[in-house]
């Protein structure tokens, strides 16, 4: 189970948020022992793009080999 805190990866986009799998936000919140979070998404000056409720197979931990990615949001 992911804890609060945690960031995750996206890995299906959510096109309503302008959000695409590969994102990276951080667990606020955890739903039914795991089954659920609520993850925030900010942009690189720390303005939150998005937060959003995800099911568990919607996201993953980071691995420690993986870098981040600068892209512009289409949402705003």
């Amino acid at each position: 189970m992911i804890r609060e805190h945690v960031r995750v990866v996206l890995t299906t986009p959510v096109a309503a948020e302008g959000l695409e799998a590969g994102d990276v936000g951080a667990v606020v919140h955890v739903y039914r022992d795991g089954q659920a979070y609520e993850v925030e998404f900010v942009t690189l000056e720390g303005r939150t793009a998005a937060v959003v409720t995800l099911e568990a197979d919607q996201v993953r931990p980071v691995n420690k080999r993986e870098i981040t990615h600068a892209r512009e949001l289409s949402v705003v």
